[in-house]
């Protein structure tokens, strides 16, 4: 199954299934060119992981993490598919990185790896957008990472029985592929990603664990389009351009 959240032609906000080019909501079915497709969930929190790919790591000249790196999103960071990006204005870089997002479907706290599975909704697409001139300047990450717009999400929580272990990760700029791997090769698995994180926050219902990105991470600017495909989920687009 695929949950979307959507505005219907009268401006309603709307939980259904996306099931090939229509939405369907009760018993009402749309047209995907007559609705707004929102962000799939409403997480009070996004924990992105840092270096979870070892070619990522490579690409950076980091070392190899003993444990998951995390950090913060807040909800001002969301983006919905097909929604603008808009970046800061006068930086240097600002990158794209596509990842695979667990959408968590009820509160959890020190949970077990055996028992992860049953707390976890579906899985989206996430595009941590990276401001890189703050990022490298900052300990927290918050200019370099938790700006508006930073957090394209969707278009869809895809169930897991549609999304093999071993799903493709594809990252297209302006139709060019960037980005191209599978969830398979994360250095730490969901598993121990949500027994992690668990162990020091609770994890609320629609909130997203952000679960790093693969080598291949470049800048992006006014007038791009970028879209993240996870086989399984789809295809979160969106075009690119300055904040206002």
């Amino acid at each position: 199954m695929k949950i979307v959240r959507f505005k219907d032609p009268s401006g309603y906000t709307r939980l259904g299934e996306w099931k090939g080019d229509k939405l369907n909501a009760g018993n009402i079915r749309y047209d995907l060119e007559e609705v707004d497709i929102l962000p799939p969930c409403k997480p009070s929190k996004i924990v992105c992981i840092g270096l979870n790919y070892l070619d990522h790591i490579e690409e950076t000249g980091r070392e190899k993490p003993s444990r998951p790196e995390l950090f913060l999103k807040p909800p001002n960071t969301l983006v919905g598919h097909l929604n603008t990006i808009f970046i800061p204005r006068k930086k240097k870089r600002v990158d794209y990185e596509g990842e695979l997002g667990v959408v968590i479907n009820k509160q959890c706290k020190n949970v077990a790896i055996e028992e992860s599975e049953e707390y976890i909704l579906g899985y989206t697409c996430v595009n941590d957008i990276s401001n890189r001139d703050d990022q490298r300047k900052e300990r927290n990450w918050v200019r370099g990472k938790a700006f508006d717009c930073a957090a394209p999400v969707g278009p869809v929580i895809a169930t897991l029985d549609e999304v093999p272990s071993d799903a493709k990760i594809t990252t297209r700029l302006n139709g060019d592929i960037r980005q191209k791997s599978s969830i398979d090769k994360m250095l730490f698995s969901i598993p121990e990603l949500i027994e992690e994180i668990s162990r020091y926050m609770t994890l609320e219902p629609g909130d997203i664990i952000s679960t790093g990105t693969p080598s291949g991470v470049g800048p992006i600017t006014e007038g791009d389009t970028i879209e993240i495909e996870i086989e399984g989920i789809g295809v979160l687009k969106n075009p690119v351009s300055l904040n206002k």
